[in-house]
C-alpha cells in the first residue's frame, strides 16, 4: 500500500478553518433565535468575564452578569476586554444581550499558537504576578522565562516567593541572595505563605484597583494563594505529586474574578506557562532589562553574546555588571529557542 502524501500547511489551515466554521454553525444552531434590535435596550459599558465560543459573559457597571452574542464584525474578544453591550429588555434565560463593540486594549496577554500564530488570551492586565516556591523547587531559570514573557508584553511583573514556611535553613541564604539580585535590577519581590498567612496583606495591597494575572509552575501554590484571598473563587487545589514532584493543572476555564479587598484577577489556563519559541534572540536580549544599556554596542552586529570578540554583554558580565545566573539563563533560553522551533516545525510537518 502506498504511503499517503502528507497535507501541506495550506491544506491544514483550510481544514482547520472549515472545522471552526462547522463548529460555529453547530453552536449557533443550538441556541435561541438571534435577538432583534427592537428588543434591546440602550448601549452600556461592560467587561468580558469569560468567553464561550461565539458567546461571552458580560458584567455591566451595575454588577449584572449576562450572556451575550457577538456582532459579526467583532474580530477578537477575550476575558478582560471592555465592551459596549445592549441587553434584552426582557431578560429571562439564555442569551440576554449583544456585544456591539470592543474598546481599545491598553495591554494584552498572548501566547504563540502552532496554527494561529500569536493568540491573545486576556486583555487590559495591569500586572503579572510570577509565583515561585521551594516546592517543587526554586529555580531562577523559570523566573527568568516568565520575566522575558512579561517584558515582551509590556505588563509589569512582580516576583512572589510562596511557601516560605517550607524554606530550610540550608536553602534560606541562597534563595534570599537570588531574590536580592532581582531587587537590585528593579523588580519588586514579595515573600508569602498561603498556609500561615504571612505576607498576604502585602499581596492584597498590591492587587487593589488593578487587574492581575498569576503565573508559575504547577505546584507552586497559585490556586492556594488565590483562595487565601478569595475563598469564594472555588479554585481546585492541585496537590504536588509524591511520585513526580510536579503539581497537577487545575484551572480549566478563563474567567475574571473580583477580590473582596479590591482589584480583579484573570484566571486562565492559557497562562500556566509561557512559550518563547516565537521570540527572536534580539528580543529575548532586550527582555533582560540589565542588558539594554549594552545592546547595540558590540563589535559585530550579529554578536551572539557568547565568545564573540568585542561583545559588550560578555564584558559587562566579566565586570560584574550582569550576574552569573542571569547571564547563564539568557543563554539557556536562547539555546532552548532553536530546540523548541525545531520541535514545532517537526510537529507541523507531521501533525495531520
Amino acid at each position: 500500500m502506498s504511503k499517503k502524501k502528507p497535507l501541506s500547511q495550506g491544506q491544514r489551515r483550510r481544514m482547520r478553518a472549515n472545522q471552526e466554521k462547522r463548529l460555529q454553525r453547530q453552536d449557533s444552531g443550538n441556541n435561541a433565535p438571534e435577538l432583534q434590535d427592537s428588543s434591546l435596550g440602550p448601549e452600556q459599558l461592560g467587561t468580558v468575564i469569560s468567553r464561550f465560543g461565539q458567546h461571552a459573559d458580560i458584567e455591566t457597571e451595575s454588577g449584572q452578569i449576562v450572556r451575550c452574542n457577538m456582532r459579526r464584525n467583532i474580530q477578537s474578544l477575550v476575558t478582560g476586554d471592555k465592551v459596549i453591550a445592549r441587553l434584552a429588555q426582557d431578560i429571562e434565560t439564555g442569551i440576554a444581550g449583544v456585544v456591539e463593540a470592543v474598546h481599545p486594549r491598553h495591554s494584552s496577554l498572548s501566547r504563540p499558537d502552532l496554527y494561529d500564530g500569536i493568540k491573545i488570551i486576556a486583555a487590559n492586565i495591569d500586572q503579572i504576578l510570577i509565583v515561585s516556591s521551594v516546592v517543587p523547587s526554586f529555580t531562577t531559570q523559570i523566573i527568568d522565562r516568565y520575566l522575558v514573557a512579561a517584558e515582551d508584553t509590556g505588563i509589569t511583573p512582580v516576583i512572589i516567593l510562596n511557601k516560605i514556611d517550607l524554606i530550610s535553613d540550608e536553602e534560606r541564604t541562597s534563595i534570599e541572595e537570588a531574590l536580592q539580585r532581582y531587587r537590585d535590577i528593579g523588580y519588586p519581590v514579595l515573600k508569602v505563605s498561603s498556609k500561615t498567612g504571612e505576607g498576604i496583606d502585602q499581596i492584597k495591597a498590591l492587587l487593589n484597583a488593578k487587574v492581575s494575572v498569576f503565573v508559575g509552575q504547577s505546584g507552586v501554590g497559585k490556586s492556594s494563594l488565590i483562595n487565601s484571598m478569595m475563598p469564594d473563587a472555588e479554585l481546585l487545589i492541585g496537590d504536588v505529586s509524591e511520585n513526580s514532584g510536579l503539581g497537577q493543572h487545575t484551572t480549566t476555564t478563563a474567567k475574571l474574578l473580583h477580590f473582596a479587598s479590591g482589584g480583579d484577577l484573570i484566571d486562565s489556563p492559557g497562562v500556566r506557562e509561557f512559550a518563547l519559541w516565537h521570540l527572536p534572540a534580539e528580543r529575548v536580549g532586550w527582555c533582560f532589562i540589565e542588558f539594554r544599556d549594552y545592546l547595540g554596542t558590540c563589535k559585530f552586529r550579529d554578536c551572539k553574546h557568547q565568545n564573540d570578540p568585542g561583545c559588550a554583554i560578555t564584558q559587562a558580565f566579566n565586570e560584574g555588571k550582569i550576574t552569573e545566573d542571569r547571564y547563564n539563563n539568557y543563554h539557556r533560553i536562547i539555546a532552548s529557542l532553536d530546540e523548541q522551533r525545531h520541535a514545532r516545525h517537526f510537529r507541523s510537518d507531521t501533525d495531520l
